[in-house]
């Protein structure tokens, strides 16, 4: 069909501009497309820069100019949606900050190959609809997988702040992803004179109020547990400071202390103790004592010889540990150096985490029983990311538990997109979270990803919330991604058998 119309004019004069005048011209399109991720959550924009993307990936001569579409594009979009990043670099100014530009330059870049990978395979079967959210449905997957994954920012995201996040529960963020990018497609054909298109897109518009009906009311009840969250808001750069750190002991303490009623359990953030496990056997008698004998679930590092563990610990009465949760899913470079263990065979030891040198993963998934609460699957940060990683645990649990210090995140847009992901875990799989930061924010999230409790962001406090009840294992708790792969696969496999087709025909 013959596109017309100012939209398609538009992009006939940016496929008629120089290479580097279209490159940079994507890359602002990709920036302003990245205003839908929290916080600013502005998703219609992102509705609109993949419906520009995909009209301009129409026009590309070949799979290279459409993979470099892709490349420009995307990275335009992780730059802005992955601004975060370079904070970590900056708790430390003057040894770290020259990085922090080329950490993002470099990260950015890096995830947009996937992009034009996608757009430069969905241009080689056919370059049509199928081949664009096919292709970017893929690689979007993969980047939740290869080399340990990194599904941050996905297109998906963007719609995690509206009721269309019910439909997570059936097909996952890959699932929110696709919807999206149907949307743009349909959005592009209307804005070109395609008559389907606007049907389409009333159609696709009703999957919102459908999805807000659907949606079941999971809040607690009256007999809920009661659940105290503390976050001692301790800045990254103070955070080890030997002339704070008592205090921001001393803080959490107090808070676990106040207030006239107990409640059935206190949890602490990530690396809120700063003792050694194997050393704390005191440090944790005063946490019991200070919570009254209320079971306090905290986290803090241990070691088992050499290696060094990122751990999550549930205290109870008297100070004796009556689970431990090492974190698996470590962050490449950040707490570990890839293949470091492997380089020591030969001599290089400054990287292995079997000496010492960074943290070593734990076994695995697991559930943990909390008592009266039920059990629990502890999450510490990063692990929040993954719906992998809560597939694989051993046994379905009735709350997730996440402790994490997005202090590292800095204050503006890390934090929050850390949090829209642990409000899909919840979606995903039917579970109500508690979720405990450092900085913030600290949330109970009920089964349906919606937030029912909040401390804000960059504030010291607790509050107790109430633990609202999980739902029935959803479909993608059963299935995970296989369906939405195989749907990606079909999607271009069509658009090959479409394009070979029209080729005979001509």
């Amino acid at each position: 069909m013959r596109e017309t119309g100012r939209a398609a004019a538009l992009m006939d004069r940016v496929a008629g501009r120089s290479r580097r005048w279209r490159l940079l011209m994507l890359g602002a399109l990709g920036a302003v497309t990245a205003l839908g991720q929290a916080p600013v959550g502005a998703w219609p924009l992102s509705i609109l820069g993949f419906a520009l993307t995909y009209g301009l990936f129409r026009r590309a001569a070949g799979g290279r100019q459409a993979a470099a579409i892709g490349w420009a594009f995307g990275t335009g979009y992780f730059l802005v949606s992955l601004n975060w990043i370079i904070e970590p670099f900056l708790v430390d100014v003057a040894r770290h900050g020259w990085m922090a530009p080329f950490a993002l330059l470099g990260l950015s870049g890096g995830l947009a190959l996937f992009w034009a990978l996608a757009l430069g395979l969905g241009r080689a079967v056919g370059g049509g609809a199928l081949g664009f959210v096919g292709g970017l449905g893929l690689m979007e997957l993969a980047r939740g997988y290869v080399l340990t994954g990194f599904p941050w920012a996905q297109p998906g995201h963007v719609l995690i702040d509206t009721p269309l996040l019910h439909w997570a529960s059936y097909l996952g963020s890959a699932g929110l992803t696709a919807l999206l990018l149907l949307a743009a497609v349909a959005l592009w054909r209307a804005m070109t004179g395609a008559r389907w298109a606007l049907p389409a897109l009333g159609a696709m518009a009703l999957l919102w109020p459908v999805a807000a009906v659907l949606t079941p009311e999971a809040g607690a009840g009256p007999e809920a547990a009661t659940v105290r969250l503390i976050q001692p808001n301790a800045p990254q750069h103070e955070k080890w400071d030997p002339d704070k750190i008592q205090g921001f002991f001393d803080r959490q303490l107090a808070f676990s202390a106040a207030g006239e009623t107990r409640p059935d359990v206190i949890v602490w953030p990530e690396t809120a103790v700063p003792v050694m496990l194997e050393n704390a056997a005191r440090t944790l008698e005063v946490i019991s004592d200070a919570a009254g004998g209320v079971p306090v679930v905290v986290g803090l590092q241990r070691r088992d010889e050499m290696r060094l563990f990122n751990t999550l610990a549930l205290v109870e009465a008297g100070g004796s540990v009556a689970a431990v949760y090492d974190k698996h899913h470590l962050v490449p470079f950040g707490e570990y150096m890839p293949y470091g263990d492997q380089l020591a065979r030969f001599g290089i030891h400054g990287m292995a985490a079997k000496d010492g040198q960074g943290f070593s993963s734990g076994p695995g998934a697991q559930v943990i029983d909390m008592g009266a609460l039920g059990r629990a699957l502890p999450l510490i940060c990063y692990e929040g990311v993954f719906a992998q990683d809560l597939r694989a645990a051993p046994g379905r649990a009735d709350f997730i538990l996440l402790i994490t210090n997005d202090a590292w995140f800095g204050k503006f847009s890390g934090p929050y997109q850390h949090l829209a992901q642990a409000r899909l875990r919840s979606a995903e799989f039917g579970l109500p979270m508690i979720r405990v930061a450092n900085t913030g924010v600290s949330a109970m999230i009920d089964a349906t990803g919606r937030i029912t409790d909040a401390l804000p962001l960059g504030e010291a406090g607790w509050r107790d919330a109430a633990l609202p009840p999980p739902l029935p294992p959803t479909v993608y708790a059963r299935l995970g991604d296989a369906p939405m792969l195989t749907v990606f696969l079909v999607l271009l496999a069509l658009s090959r058998f479409g394009h070979r087709r029209a080729r005979a025909r001509t």
